[in-house]
């Protein structure tokens, strides 16, 4: 009834069925219904849950009075499972065997669910209960503890810190998502221990509390430390203040070696990127190489032994049995997932030792191990949730300087879809110089769902829409309430899906950020039929200036031709697939679309017409490029994707390829650097609406140059968007240089009524003629000269309302200028 409960009112139920939905969420806390010895009035109640990657389980409950037991299956459960009930408001009491605990609002009670203990709730209360899986260590100080019910003192202290975590959990768990949930799950974890460790006196001097603390920053030392190739033991003891010695001790009571660990650690990180798809254009041992590996043959001989199959079987065909596909999963989850990968194997096995050790009384040993255990699972599953870094406020030093590469995948959680905003969280910090792989999608896949989305988990999870759910509701910088035209959350007032942004430390207003592209890699389709083939597709549309010029009937029309990218041909090209008319679409919330006016509608395939054999004579040249490269504009508020600015966003140059740099002003902290809107090509002008619209992934390297480092220099006023490639300079005009400044606050509508070519050509005359005189010291009689005898001028586009123009500027003009701008 309620396998994938999210929120859940009894309301919505008859009253015949309430009782056992509710009994239904309870038992997702391990909990069941008891008898209190006297009538209670009818349920009445609400809850909201979420499940996390560690299948631990969060539950708000709001209910009128009731009695909460262990569920009766308990008893026969194995498990490291404890409860966490925290009594938001209301009152009641805890009993087990002869001892009574009071409850008020604000207590925190830990229970182990195979123990007998009841909690009577004699008024209408609110509550949070969770669930945590792999609790070893807490469930060891629940078990050895005497004092009140192992109730946690809230009103001052750690307890308080518990206490605050656990309501701002309330607050938020309608907006958590599975992988969002273990950094928090993991804080509660210490917070609790903490707080258990305080409540038994015993715990106070008891020297294998303190040994777990430091095997456990241990291990977190090393989980950050993996790619390093270099890394040893005695690194990691400079890094926590312990010996080496010390060290090799605390992992030889966990049965195992600090070498031995950090092998494994690497090894299962390994084994993730070599069943994801997504990194599929990775060579193995790029892969082993990112984990710390430094010889390949010994890398696939390790693999090997760990995990039965060669690294290549492994890529080809991931064991099911490992549960790989089901960890990769970063979107919403499949229904029916199972455990982490190995869980079940691993609690077999576990469970198997235990037994053993519980002969030999080793329960010192079994904590060591358990921690290990735990801390493995955390990783993995903190491994696929994405980064939020906070940026770092200390001067990066001459070693910290030093490039690293990040990677962003592309999910629900990475990306934001149709505006640009300086409130937005960033998705990783960087340093300048460092490298950053981001993953892009386009937001015209669901053009052909079948060939661009469907097992392809990053972009299934951005275009989840049923009618129960959005994964990613604001498509756009209109109203969420659609109050304008009532198209959707955003209006789509904006299409663009952007992954990010990067914060870039240290990075001020004032400064300029250089976008080095590095690389631009295939995003190819997961779908069976179509697997590792490339397509993306292009849109005549309503907004495309043939629209209202059109010669055969109808006379209004938007078309979708689908397009299949060689990517790997001697001459890469595109081939068209097919084709299809526009027909009206209804969305999963029940909204009808007339025209392709809000991104990411699915396609109903039994509505259209689909004409195959189009375009038969014709090779596309492919030029991937990405259409939108932006960092922050200054003004609060969501800013439209679609038309670009002083900030970058949708340039839709397709110059801005493999090699080429894009110089973007930095109007806030931190700079905010996004990226999206991939095409495989797209001619001078995107004429009909699009280019082809193709998921690609971007290796970027991110330049900071400070404003007091750039003076006297043409960067050191630039307030615009500048293009270098490796032949060319190239200036971006626009037909408003700054439309949100020149056109107040009705600019993004007025911004699409106002723009014109003429305006855009005027733009990108002054800024060549600017950028001659300052880069190049002419005066403005030879700039203009030159311009007119040497330089070209293109329309960029015509269809992103605010309109733009280029000058290209051939750097063979001036055969003695070096490198850059």
């Amino acid at each position: 009834m309620l396998n994938d409960l999210r929120r859940f009112s009894t309301n919505a139920f008859p009253e015949e069925l309430r009782q056992s939905a509710w009994t239904e969420v309870l038992e997702k806390v391990l909990m069941g219904n008891g008898t209190p010895g006297r009538a209670m009035p009818p349920l009445d109640g609400h809850v909201s849950s979420c499940s996390s990657a560690l299948d631990s389980v969060f539950i708000k409950l709001s209910s009128s009075p009731q009695v909460l037991v262990p569920h009766a299956g308990n008893a026969h459960r194995y498990g490291q499972a404890v409860l966490v009930f925290t009594l938001l408001a209301g009152s009641g009491l805890v009993i087990e065997g002869d001892e009574t605990v009071a409850l008020s609002a604000g207590d925190i009670v830990v229970l182990e669910p195979t123990r007998t203990w009841r909690i009577e709730l004699n008024t209408d209360f609110r509550a949070v209960v969770v669930k945590l899986e792999s609790a070893s260590f807490v469930l060891r100080l629940v078990r050895t503890s005497r004092q009140n019910l192992n109730k946690v003192s809230a009103r001052t202290g750690v307890g308080a810190v518990c206490l605050n975590l656990i309501q701002s959990i309330a607050d938020e768990l309608d907006h958590l998502g599975r992988h969002e949930l273990p950094p928090i799950e993991a804080t509660l974890t210490e917070l609790l221990v903490a707080c258990l460790s305080q409540l038994n006196e015993d715990d106070k001097e008891d020297s294998t509390s303190v040994q777990l603390g430091h095997l456990r920053r241990v291990c977190r030392s090393m989980e950050a430390r993996l790619g390093d190739p270099d890394l040893v033991i005695d690194d990691i003891g400079r890094l926590e203040g312990l010996s080496t010695r010390y060290i090799q001790k605390l992992f030889k009571v966990g049965s195992t070696t600090f070498s031995d660990y950090l092998k494994a650690r690497r090894l299962e990180r390994c084994r993730l990127d070599l069943a994801n798809p997504a990194l599929a254009h990775f060579t193995i041992a790029e892969l082993c190489f990112r984990w710390g590996f430094n010889d390949a043959a010994n890398f696939s001989r390790a693999f090997t032994g760990r995990f039965g199959l060669s690294p290549k079987a492994y890529r080809a065909e991931p064991p099911k049995h490992l549960d790989a596909q089901q960890v990769l999963q970063r979107g919403r989850p499949t229904p029916g997932s199972v455990p982490p990968a190995g869980a079940r194997e691993h609690a077999r096995l576990s469970a198997q030792a235990q037994e053993q050790r519980e002969e030999s009384g080793d329960a010192r040993q079994r904590q060591f191990e358990s921690l290990l255990s735990d801390h493995a699972r955390y990783a993995l599953a903190l491994a696929l949730t994405p980064k939020r870094a906070a940026p770092a406020t200390a001067p990066a030093t001459p070693v910290e300087a030093l490039a690293q590469h990040y990677y962003i995948p592309a999910s629900d959680k990475t990306v934001h879809w149709g505006y640009f905003s300086r409130t937005l969280k960033p998705a990783l910090s960087v340093r300048s110089g460092d490298i950053v792989t981001i993953e892009t999608l386009t937001q015209h896949a669901s053009d052909d769902r079948e060939r661009m989305i469907d097992g392809d988990p990053g972009a299934e999870s951005v275009f989840h829409w049923t009618a129960d759910r959005k994964n990613v509701e604001r498509r756009g910088a209109g109203p969420m309430d659609a109050s304008i035209f009532g198209r959707g959350a955003g209006e789509g007032f904006g299409v663009h899906i952007c992954t990010g942004p990067v914060y870039v430390q240290s990075a001020e207003p004032g400064d300029v950020l250089e976008i080095r592209i590095l690389d631009i890699l295939p995003r190819p389709s997961c779908h069976p039929k179509h697997q590792g083939k490339l397509f993306g597709s292009n849109a005549a549309t309503w907004w495309g200036f043939q629209y209202k010029d059109l010669l055969t009937e109808p006379k209004e029309r938007e078309v979708v031709t689908v397009y299949e990218v060689h990517d790997t041909a001697a001459q890469p090209h595109a081939k068209a697939v097919y084709n299809y008319r526009w027909t009206p679409q209804t969305d999963p919330f029940g909204v009808r679309h007339d025209t392709i006016d809000y991104p990411g509608v699915p396609v109903d395939e039994a509505t259209i017409d689909k004409q195959f054999g189009i375009l038969s004579k014709a090779v596309v040249p492919i030029r991937p490029h990405f259409g939108v490269l932006a960092t922050a504009p200054k003004e609060l508020g969501f800013v439209d994707s679609v038309p670009p600015g002083y900030f970058g966003g949708n340039l839709d140059n397709w110059r801005a390829g493999k090699g080429s740099k894009v110089y973007l002003p930095v109007s806030v902290d931190g700079a905010l650097f996004s990226v999206g809107d991939p095409h495989a090509s797209q001619g001078d002008s995107e004429l009909c609406g699009t280019a082809i619209e193709c998921s690609l992934t971007g290796v970027f390297q991110l330049v900071l140059h400070k404003k007091a480092d750039m003076a006297g220099s043409f960067m050191a006023d630039l307030n615009y968007p500048f293009l270098e490639t490796d032949d060319e300079w190239v200036l971006q005009g626009l037909s408003f240089p700054n439309h949100l400044a020149e056109l107040g606050p009705n600019a993004q509508t007025q911004v699409y009524q106002k723009s014109s070519l003429e305006a855009a050509m005027r733009d990108a005359f002054r800024k060549a003629r600017h950028y001659l005189m300052t880069a190049h010291r002419l005066s403005e009689d030879e700039a203009i000269s030159l311009i007119s005898v040497a330089v070209d001028f293109g329309i960029t586009q015509v269809v992103d309302g605010n309109l733009g123009i280029h000058a290209i500027i051939r750097k063979a003009i001036f055969p003695e200028h070096g490198q850059g701008p």
